[in-house]
């Protein structure tokens, strides 16, 4: 009897059922993933509109370069070491993380329209909420699709390297086509994912969400980009 009443040390006694343990999970995952949404605009505006940071990171390609080389080493650390950091190291991680994204994206909003901007990140923002809500309450098991659509990414990037010799516009737009469906997907599935974590594992609440916040973040920020390939007015 004691083994099925223990509980994993972060849920307390106010979340101790399924329903409410899911939402106070996702309502951390979800302000995360909002804060380093915000963070990353902020960081992009700051790039657009200061000559001087145009200069370093448009201008100067070991500064791109070293922080598109950080936010993957970022990434792979996180995951690897998920069970070991504590929510501040796990905070911090995302903090950076999302500072450079913003940073480096810069160099794609800036090619583009604000107007362009705004309606791609609305468009990604309500393709995103539909198709999380599907992850948390279809019945249906996601799991066999995690394959194929990893497969896809991996797909994406040899395709994307491809293309940077043939700068085929066709090709470019049907990457990009693809590129949405894949991440529309992604988000149901690792939603999905999530939270199946968050209900039986025992690693600290806030470090999990905010690896789970990381994760969808990387999902968003990678549709949000395709649909202003796909839609975005050039300046």
């Amino acid at each position: 009897m004691s083994e099925w009443n223990q509980q994993p040390g972060w849920i307390d006694g106010r979340a101790a059922d399924t329903g409410e343990r899911e939402r106070v999970f996702f309502r951390s995952v979800y302000t995360w993933m909002f804060g380093g949404l915000l963070l990353t605009t902020v960081a992009a505006f700051w790039v657009i509109t200061s000559p001087a940071m145009q200069k370093l990171i448009l201008g100067n390609r070991a500064v791109f370069f070293g922080l598109l080389i950080a936010e993957v080493a970022v990434v792979f650390y996180a995951s690897w070491a998920l069970t070991r950091l504590t929510p501040l190291a796990a905070a911090a991680l995302f903090l950076v993380y999302s500072l450079m994204t913003g940073l480096t994206i810069s160099v794609i909003v800036f090619m583009y329209t604000a107007a362009s901007v705004v309606q791609a990140f609305a468009i990604a923002g309500g393709m995103f909420a539909a198709m999380s809500i599907y992850g948390r309450v279809t019945k249906r098991d996601l799991t066999s699709w995690g394959s194929f659509l990893f497969m896809g990414v991996i797909g994406l990037i040899l395709a994307s390297v491809g293309n940077m010799f043939f700068k085929s516009n066709a090709a470019d737009m049907a990457i990009s086509t693809i590129a949405v469906f894949i991440f529309v997907g992604l988000t149901a599935y690792k939603t999905q994912a999530l939270r199946n974590m968050a209900l039986t594992n025992a690693v600290a609440s806030e470090t999990l969400a905010i690896y789970g916040a990381l994760s969808l973040y990387i999902t968003f920020i990678n549709l949000f980009l395709n649909l202003l390939r796909l839609f975005g007015r050039r300046r």
